[in-house]
């Protein structure tokens, strides 16, 4: 499959040997440059700012800046800033940035983002506030564990069998 360039950012962290990244999605404007430059003072790594050339490599997908980009972060205000930049990561996470901190469940069903036919797990959230490069750390750190859905069924009401 071809790769596809997406207006998104792309950070990463570096877990197992391997660059474990988040692709930082929303419209122009909508805090993605911002995200990502308060998760590199998190100790993420930038892989990629304003465009993303995603690809499969291996059934995994995967994200690095074109070249003209690479190494490049957009400061609102100030202008755009050299940034070292690891040259690619896998796209293990999608962070969707919402407009207002009320478009954000408290606790949201497990949602994916489809691209180039394979799916991501995806996060929804407001990207100015304070707490999103660690919800991003852990939303990565609990991939795979499943621990939002073990939470969520603890709180569920006891199922009464039928007859009993």
């Amino acid at each position: 499959m071809a790769p596809e360039i997406h207006h998104a950012g792309l950070v990463a962290l570096r877990r197992g040997g391997v660059w474990s990244g988040v692709l930082i999605v929303g419209p122009s404007g909508s805090g993605k440059s911002d995200l990502a430059l308060r998760c590199l003072e998190a100790g993420f790594a930038l892989v990629a700012d304003d465009r993303v050339v995603v690809f499969v490599s291996e059934g995994r997908l995967y994200g690095r800046a074109p070249g003209p980009l690479a190494g490049l972060i957009e400061c609102r205000g100030v202008g755009i800033m050299p940034q070292p930049a690891t040259p690619f990561a896998r796209i293990d996470l999608v962070a969707r940035c919402e407009a207002s901190p009320g478009e954000v469940e408290r606790l949201p069903e497990p949602a994916h983002e489809t691209l180039l036919g394979l799916a991501a797990p995806l996060l929804r959230l407001w990207p100015f506030e304070g707490s999103a490069p660690a919800k991003l750390r852990r939303a990565l750190e609990a991939l795979g564990r499943g621990e939002q859905e073990a939470y969520q069924a603890s709180l569920a009401p006891p199922r009464r069998r039928l007859g009993a």
